[in-house]
């Protein structure tokens, strides 16, 4: 053999074996045996004397729920809450508090908010300079009590479809305006996405599940609930004798409603002393004379709300019976999955609205400031879990999930703070004169490409 067939017989022989130490050393540590624990905490508002709740109903109980993951390289933990909205002062200050007891980053939690129309107010909005209000102190508690009952697990992916929502951008029979009502011939997106957490003895310890619906049956109601989003964790939980946490996270629902909303309607007309009717009514104009208090409003007629309060019950039990039986269906399970996360944030021009106009018409507008919008990459194994701070069509959703490399990937919404965006529509549903359009302060054609892109990026490069 030549001196040429040598260097070649070796270049054979080593090459390889010198491949697979450069991967070895690029590559991630492999994760160790995961271990999960879950918490749940009420945080119930005390009781209007004035309203006080029925008792009949699980949902008329708020609550904030986490689930702690530890793979023995990193921790994580995703926290829901029955709340409104999240502010970037509370997401900031729960943060820095929860990546401290966990000591692990800040994008490896994701902290979202159900988005319940009935448990939180306008006004309950904090001074930015005040102190962070007491849930935070609940989001920690939360927190530290899952992390104290961490026990071997393993997790898996699947998905199911309901059909309680509907897109919520439709044009008016009577007036041919755009208003707020079903549109069944628009774009909805059904899916039920489930990720389930057991113990090594198939023991179910958590579930984080995502639905795009609008939790406003209770909006303008002046009763507090969970609306259908906490009807559908303790109907979960229940059904395994509580020995389950159900994390409900949103999705893409900046246009999606639930298609049933007339129990809704009738209570807001009965509390300004309209009809109650058998008919499905336009929302807008029952809701607006209350929203804009421009009527005297009293009592809702307790007949009406316990109506409205089935139909809550109603939705969670046929929402969690989904995700009860995509549960039961999910038999691939990872006992060791790497954990990774990242952040990025995306700025798109903003517009500022010159009129007040709600719906109908078009809008005035003129050069407002940058808008930025905060998106996140917790990576679970195979899963990809990603996040918005905003509140986004459905359209962007439903492109995500078919731009991304993963098949297991998910969008919460409404997580990590709050953007200055208002509502994020896709590009082609600007030209829709309805209030979320209307009100967002994006100019159209940067935000959906930007958030598909910046979200895809993020999953490419935790794959590297």
């Amino acid at each position: 053999m030549g001196d040429r067939e040598m260097i070649l017989e070796k270049r054979r022989v080593w090459a390889p074996a010198m491949l697979a130490v450069l991967l070895a050393a690029s590559a991630p540590a492999k994760a160790q045996s995961l271990r999960v624990g879950a918490a749940r905490i009420d945080i119930t508002p005390a009781a209007d004397p004035a309203n006080p709740p029925s008792g009949k109903y699980a949902h008329e109980k708020l609550y904030l729920r986490a689930i702690v993951l530890d793979n023995g390289n990193a921790r994580a933990a995703l926290i829901g809450a029955d709340q409104s909205m999240l502010f970037e002062n509370i997401w900031a200050a729960a943060l820095k508090q929860v990546a401290a007891e966990l000591n692990c980053p800040v994008e490896n939690i994701i902290l979202s908010m159900t988005h319940t129309h009935s448990a939180w107010r306008p006004g309950d909005q904090p001074d930015p300079n005040a102190p962070p209000p007491p849930i935070v102190g609940k989001i920690l508690d939360a927190v530290k009590q899952a992390k104290t009952k961490l026990q071997p697990a393993r997790v898996g992916f699947g998905t199911g479809l309901s059909y309680l929502n509907v897109s919520r951008d439709n044009i008016d029979t009577d007036t041919h305006l755009w208003t707020q009502a079903p549109n069944l011939s628009g774009l909805s997106d059904k899916t039920v996405a489930v990720i389930k957490f057991e113990s090594l003895e198939d023991e179910p310890i958590a579930v984080y599940m995502t639905y795009a619906m609008h939790p406003v049956n209770g909006f303008l109601s002046d009763i507090t609930s969970a609306d259908f989003c906490g009807a559908a964790s303790r109907h979960v939980e229940q059904a395994y004798d509580d020995r389950i946490v159900a994390v409900f996270a949103q999705g893409a629902s900046g246009d999606q409603n639930p298609l049933y909303l007339r129990a809704s309607t009738n209570v807001m007309a009965s509390r300004y002393g309209a009809k109650i009717t058998g008919d499905v009514m336009t929302r807008e104009p029952i809701e607006a004379p209350l929203r804009d208090g421009k009527v005297q409003a009293h009592k809702a007629d307790p007949q009406a709300i316990d109506v409205m309060e089935k139909v809550m019950e109603s939705e969670g039990v046929l929402l969690g019976e989904e995700v009860i039986r995509v549960m039961t269906n999910t038999k691939r399970m990872d006992p060791a999955p790497a954990i990774s996360a990242a952040q990025t944030t995306i700025t798109c021009p903003g517009r500022k609205r010159l009129d007040n106009m709600r719906e109908g018409t078009p809008g005035k507008y003129e050069d407002g400031d940058p808008v930025h919008i905060r998106l996140g990459l917790l990576r679970i194994g195979n899963i990809a879990l990603t996040s918005v701070n905003a509140e986004i069509y459905t359209a962007i959703g439903l492109k995500l999930k078919a731009a991304s490399l993963l098949a297991n990937t998910l969008l919460v919404t409404l997580a990590n703070g709050m953007a200055n965006s208002g509502y994020v529509p896709n590009d082609a549903s600007f030209g829709a004169y309805t209030f979320q359009v209307l009100g967002s302060r994006l100019k159209p054609g940067c935000a959906e490409d930007s958030i598909v892109n910046g979200l895809v990026d993020l999953i490419q490069a935790s794959g590297k």
